[in-house]
């Protein structure tokens, strides 16, 4: 048997996971993610928040916890990062247009990230399949872990644009 006769690392290794990647910002751009969501499903769902905050800047919510995100911020001076209620969450809001596109969490030194659906640049839709969500009352230590679970985590970095 030949050397071009072995299989290749490839014939071991399980199909990689393809990913349909969206991008989204602020109004103004000057707050911009990349979500790569595994698979090429016809459907995102995504979670109507009804806390106040999510109510008001029409915060509608995404992740994949196999997905990945990348944040870019243009201009650091232009972006408030909010806490509120238990105050384990930044909501990335643009000084400039007002809009919030995403919010992170820091998790055992591991950023994670849900995105506003409604900042999306790419997506039809008539894809995104919402249903209701209520936190109200969830310990700190179970948001974490629901987080952890169920939040996109961060892209490796060596990518473009600031980490903010």
């Amino acid at each position: 048997m030949s050397a071009t006769d072995l299989p290749t690392p490839d014939a071991f290794m399980p199909d990689p996971i393809s990913y349909r990647q969206i991008h989204g910002s602020c109004h103004c751009g000057n707050i911009r993610f990349t979500f790569d969501w595994p698979g090429a499903g016809a459907t995102i769902p995504v979670r109507a928040c009804g806390c106040g905050l999510c109510t008001k800047h029409g915060g509608v919510w995404t992740s994949h916890p196999q997905g990945r995100f990348a944040l870019t911020i243009a201009d650091e001076k232009r972006v408030t990062l909010y806490r509120f209620g238990t105050k384990t969450a930044d909501f990335h809001i643009c000084t400039t247009c007002g809009v919030v596109p995403i919010a992170t969490c820091e998790i055992e030194g591991a950023r994670y990230a849900v995105v506003n659906v409604n900042t999306f640049d790419d997506v039809d839709r008539a894809q995104l399949v919402a249903a209701p969500a209520d936190f109200e009352g969830e310990t700190t230590e179970n948001r974490l872990a629901r987080r952890k679970r169920n939040w996109t985590p961060e892209a490796a970095s060596g990518g473009s644009g600031s980490r903010s």
